[in-house]
């Protein structure tokens, strides 16, 4: 695997947490309901408040028509959450070609987002092609997103606010992914194993369906790159969450960081689910996965 190395030297060389950020910028945070707004952004920046490394935040809620964010354009190694990305580029090109999906590529799609398969991604990877991956950045208007080079798909440069673009296209009727494709990949996402449900799931109440992918990966600089991107429905509401992390000294610190973010989100969107059962995600592993090249 061509990142194998790379994947073990990040990790001998993440040794020390990246002190918090005192130049960071504020939680932005508008909304139509009153007083949402504002306990949102103070809530937001105290689970921030003594945490680590770098931390990008969005979230789009229509019901309440709110949305915070945080460094929407800085730019992450995507790691695994690009695969959404190419499962939808694969979707949109089928649909373009008005065709379905043969059942080799359902299996490596299944396979790439419910367990994250780093070989059924490469192979897809090779198959879609990454000339036809910017294509369908172009026309979803997900402009900052640049996909990895030579095959390295886990090194795409993705921001908050593209992921973002990325979760309306899934979550409401537009020209590029037409509802068999949407749903399909909704599907896949509130399909993950049970042991990658962590991240923006934690604290969602139990009336609310979870679609979740995640992504994490360690490099030589910046530590471990951990991201959580979710789409959220029930309660007469959907929202989307995204949140990339990167300068954690392990794959649990970020995810913890994530977790303390969303548990702040999905409280303040179903305060009436307070007393109700919530989403409890598990301790990931602290595993590191080879990236190998597409």
């Amino acid at each position: 695997m061509a990142l194998m190395s790379l994947a073990l030297a990040g990790t001998l060389a993440v040794t020390a947490l990246a002190a918090p950020d005192r130049a960071a910028p504020a939680v932005s945070c508008t909304s139509g309901k009153a007083g949402l707004a504002a306990k949102l952004r103070r809530e937001l920046t105290a689970a921030l408040a003594d945490r680590g490394g770098t931390v990008a935040i969005g979230l789009r809620d229509r019901r309440t028509n709110t949305t915070c964010t945080l460094r929407p354009y800085r730019r992450f190694d995507s790691a695994s959450i690009v695969k959404v990305t190419l499962l939808a580029t694969l979707l949109w090109d089928a649909e373009r070609k008005d065709r379905y999906l043969t059942d080799w590529e359902e299996s490596l799609a299944w396979s790439m987002i419910t367990k994250s398969s780093n070989k059924a991604t490469g192979t897809l990877w090779s198959r879609v092609g990454v000339n036809k991956v910017r294509s369908f950045l172009k026309e979803a208007g997900m402009t900052q997103t640049v996909p990895g080079s030579y095959g390295y798909w886990g090194l795409t440069r993705i921001t908050v606010r593209d992921e973002q673009r990325l979760l309306a296209l899934l979550t409401r009727e537009n020209p590029l992914l037409g509802a068999d494709a949407r749903a399909a990949i909704l599907r896949l996402m509130n399909q993950v194993t049970d042991t990658q449900r962590w991240g923006t799931p934690a604290g969602a109440p139990a009336g609310v369906s979870v679609h979740v992918k995640n992504g994490w990966l360690p490099r030589a600089t910046h530590g471990w790159r951990v991201h959580s991107t979710g789409v959220f429905r029930g309660n007469r509401r959907t929202y989307t969450i995204t949140v990339l992390t990167e300068g954690n000294h392990t794959k649990t610190y970020g995810v913890n960081t994530i977790q303390s973010v969303a548990r702040a989100i999905h409280d303040n969107l179903n305060p009436e689910s307070r007393t109700a059962e919530l989403h409890t995600p598990p301790a990931p592993a602290e595993v590191i996965p080879p990236l190998p090249p597409g």
